[in-house]
């Protein structure tokens, strides 16, 4: 199977989850809080969920969504679909349009293909670590900027909410708040931002997709400590994850995160 033939799948898969969705009005939908966290759900994640798993996995592949009971069966396979329904529940439920369906390739511990499509915006984003990244279907990639000053830096929402962003108050580059971190990861490789990060931890599906995103247009990936992330983990819980040039992530190692 060639990496066409993933980003083939990835795509259908997205438009297909799409179908799912507009059966649903965001903001005007009924939500129920996971026992172990708190988070939403909603009829839309498990309707999206569905149709992802109907597309994507053949013989061989294994599996991990947000919406899916684990199984220690995925760690058997070399590739693995790493998905989020609908990433962005909350903002979903409240209206807001900053949400998306992500869908990311593993092999072997590394995030190599993913796709994320945002229908408040409007945005496809596909992309390989062999074929690059393009916006709806228009190659685009990382900006060109090598320094955090000037920078626009995406956060997340309820992290900016909760006042975890107040240290970089003076910081030289413009921080904006948006909710997904898959939609911020991918606004990130498409070029219309220069970084994102979050110092709380993500799961794998969160981030999946958005990373090989970045990955592709030829941006770095870290944990705080310095380290590069893995994926099909058998716990799927990553401490962290910076996402930028890495001429940015090394200053912002360097400078704000002593």
């Amino acid at each position: 199977m060639s990496r066409h033939d993933d980003l083939m799948r990835i795509r259908e898969a997205l438009e297909a989850g799409v179908e799912a969705v507009r059966a649903f009005t965001p903001g005007a939908i009924e939500y129920e809080e996971k026992s172990r966290c708190g988070d939403p759900v909603t009829a839309a994640d498990l309707a999206v969920n569905e149709v992802l798993m109907e597309t994507l996995p053949v013989q061989g592949e294994g599996w991990l969504s947000e919406e899916t009971a684990d199984s220690p069966e995925r760690l058997q396979h070399r590739r693995v679909w790493v998905v989020d329904p609908l990433d962005g529940t909350r903002e979903f439920v409240q209206g807001i349009p900053e949400w998306c369906i992500s869908v990311g390739l593993v092999e072997d511990g590394e995030p190599v293909a993913g796709g994320i499509l945002s229908p408040p915006s409007g945005q496809l984003v596909l992309g390989s670590l062999e074929t690059g990244v393009t916006l709806n279907g228009e190659p685009v990639g990382m900006t060109n900027l090598r320094s955090l000053e000037g920078a626009l830096v995406l956060a997340s929402r309820s992290e900016w909410k909760r006042g975890e962003w107040e240290r970089y108050r003076n910081a030289p580059f413009q921080v904006r708040p948006c909710g997904s971190v898959a939609f911020k990861l991918a606004q990130v490789a498409a070029g219309l931002a220069d970084g994102t990060w979050t110092l709380v931890p993500k799961h794998e599906w969160d981030v999946a997709a958005g990373a090989a995103l970045v990955k592709a247009a030829g941006g770095s990936l870290l944990h705080a400590d310095g380290s590069r992330p893995r994926f099909n983990r058998p716990r799927p819980l990553l401490p962290n994850l910076l996402a930028a040039r890495a001429e940015l992530l090394a200053e912002l190692l360097e400078v704000w995160l002593v």
